[in-house]
Order: C-alpha cells, then structure tokens, then sequence
C-alpha cells in the first residue's frame, strides 16, 4: 500500500506540479475577526445552495420532460412513482427557497454594514445580479411544473413585461417565444432554467469572488477587538470549520424542511379555464400587492425604478454621506424600504 501511495505522489508531483506554498498560503491567510459571527458569512450560504440545486437539478432532468402535454405527468411521476423522487424534488425546491432567503439577507447585510462602498461599487452592482438570477431561477422552476397556478402566473408575468416602456413588446416575447403563452413558452423557461441562468450565476460568481479575492472583505471593529494588536484569526482551521458548521446546519435545516414539508403538485395547468384567485411565489408578493394598488403602466415603472436604485445605490450614497457625514441617513432609508417590502409582502400573503 505504501508503494502505491508513494507512486501517486510521484505521478501527482509530474503531472500537476503545484507548490506547496500555494496551499500555506491558502490555509494560514488571516481572516478579519468580525468574519467570527456567523451573519457576517452569510456569502457562502448561497454557494452551498447553488451546489445543491445544480445536482439534484441535474438528478430532475433524468425525468423531467418539458414538452406541455407531458411536463405535467413527468413532474406527477417523479413525485409519486420514482424511487426517492419526491426527496430529489422536495430538496430542489426547499433548497431553492433557502437560497433565495440567503441572498436578500446577504444584501441586506451589506447595505446596512455600508460594505458596498467604494472600492466595492462594482461588487455591488454583481451580487444585485446574482438576486436578480436567483429570483429568476425560482419563477422559471417554478412555471415548469405547469399546473393551473404556476401556468397562469407566468401568463400574468409575461402581460405585466408587456407594459414595461419601450422593450416591453420584444421582451414579452421572446419569453412567450410568440403572442400568447405557448408550447414553445416552456421550451423556452427550461432551457432559462438549466442553461442561461446556470451559465450566468457562475459567470457572476467567478467576477465576484474573484473582486473579493483582488479587494479583500470590508473589515469591521467591535468594542471587544480594541486594544488588540491582530485582529484576524487563521482561515485554517477556524474559519474552515465555521463554514463546514453553517453547512451541517443547512442539511439538517433541508433535512426537517423535506421530512415535514415534502413538494406537493396542484391540478394541472388549463388554458381555457382562469383560476379564481392567481398568486405567485412568496417572494413576488410584493411586487403583486404593489401592481394591484396602482395601474399596470406606474406599477412596472415603480418596481424597475426600485430595481435601478437598488444597483446603482453604491452613487446614490457617495452624496449623502459627503452632505450628512454624521448621520445614517442611508441606513434609515434602507429602513423604510424593508418595511415597506415587508408590509406589502404580508399584506399579500393574508388576502
């Protein structure tokens, strides 16, 4: 055995020659101490979800047919006849959720720590469109289950993309692929779901960390660093092990959620037939409350405006810290958006 470990070694050494300062460098890499708190690592929370959608994404599509007249049958069949298939389909979605849970409060952390201030704007701009793709990620997984709400509710998003100014004729549809929601509208979402997105989100990924790795974490000092002469702590094995723990926690968290909670199906979809009462996922409610409280031209316009001030927020702020250095004037507006988002979230969630 140890002749046979000594030549792996030595085939290893020839054909992938990396220096082993590479890995000291990479294990004994000082890591800021306020990183010892676990909201403050909630970037990596994503990254394993992601992981996690891909494989047992990639487990569905064995099954899964996206044509209408089987999309439906292939979902039901997956859920009720394979083999551990409602636990595949049940971790997809519960992991889906989660990831989307993970990243706003990730965005959140930053907006309220002020870590998207210069040099990081344009780090900034990236993880708003990692939230962008991952929102898309739900609502095109969602509408490939195709029964009667999630067909409807890709109906309405499509009408509703219609009304955005300017582009929103083409863009209405090239996701319709046509006039109206047809055959080719879930050809289309599938291959968002398993092809574009998936190929956007690493490229994203790939610019961020790289930005993060070339920037460095914006670095924090609480009452119980002063007066310390170092305040990092090794990467190897504190930091390491910090994020094995969130990841444990994630699986037993996937774990309860897919026991208690497993994915269930509703009827199938039917053009010819409107539901009574058309929601979307949790996390478009308000977006949905909003459009019902104004006209379809100013709700659009509203959540695009809202959209724009959330990427460009990083040149928004530069002048008002410039103008009230001593008062928290964006973390008050941060504030009132939450509230506001939480209001029409929960206001849509009770009717």
């Amino acid at each position: 055995m140890k002749e046979v470990i000594k030549t792996l070694q030595g085939w290893l050494k020839v054909s992938a020659p990396i220096p082993g300062e590479f890995f000291e460098k990479v294990s004994d890499e000082p890591v800021p101490n306020h990183l010892k708190k676990w909201w403050f690592c909630l970037g990596g929370t994503p990254a394993y979800l992601f992981m996690i959608q891909v494989v047992s994404g990639i487990l569905l599509t064995f099954y899964y047919v996206p044509e209408p007249g089987r999309a439906y049958d292939s979902v039901n069949r997956i859920t009720y006849e394979i083999s551990f298939g409602w636990i595949i389909r049940s971790v997809h979605k519960w992991s889906s959720q989660l990831m989307i849970i993970a990243v706003i409060l990730h965005v959140f952390r930053i907006f309220f720590t002020g870590a998207y201030r210069k040099p990081r704007e344009l780090n900034w701009m990236i993880g708003c469109g990692l939230l962008f793709c991952t929102l898309g990620f739900g609502f095109t997984g969602y509408s490939l289950i195709y029964e009667q709400l999630s067909y409807w509710g890709a109906t309405v998003a499509a009408n509703i993309t219609q009304n955005v100014p300017v582009m929103g004729e083409f863009l209405a549809r090239f996701i319709r692929g046509g006039d109206s929601v047809t055959d080719n509208t879930l050809t289309r979402f599938f291959i968002f779901h398993i092809a574009l997105l998936p190929l956007v989100v690493t490229g994203l990924l790939v610019l961020h960390i790289t930005l993060i790795r070339l920037l460095g974490v914006t670095e924090f000092q609480f009452e119980e660093d002063k007066g310390k002469a170092d305040r990092h702590f090794p990467f190897f094995p504190n930091h390491f092990l910090m994020e094995v723990i969130i990841g444990m926690v994630l699986a037993l968290l996937l774990t309860f959620l897919v026991a208690f909670f497993p994915a269930g199906l509703g009827p199938p979809a039917d053009p010819f037939v409107t539901p009574e009462h058309i929601k979307p996922e949790w996390y478009f409610y308000f977006t949905f409350r909003w459009l019902k409280l104004t006209s379809l031209q100013v709700g659009v316009l509203g959540t695009g405006l809202a959209a724009m001030l959330l990427v460009f927020w990083p040149f928004i702020d530069r002048p008002l810290v410039k103008k009230y250095p001593d008062k928290s004037i964006s973390v008050w507006l941060g504030v009132v958006a939450i509230l506001t988002l939480m209001v029409l979230t929960i206001w849509e969630a009770m009717v």
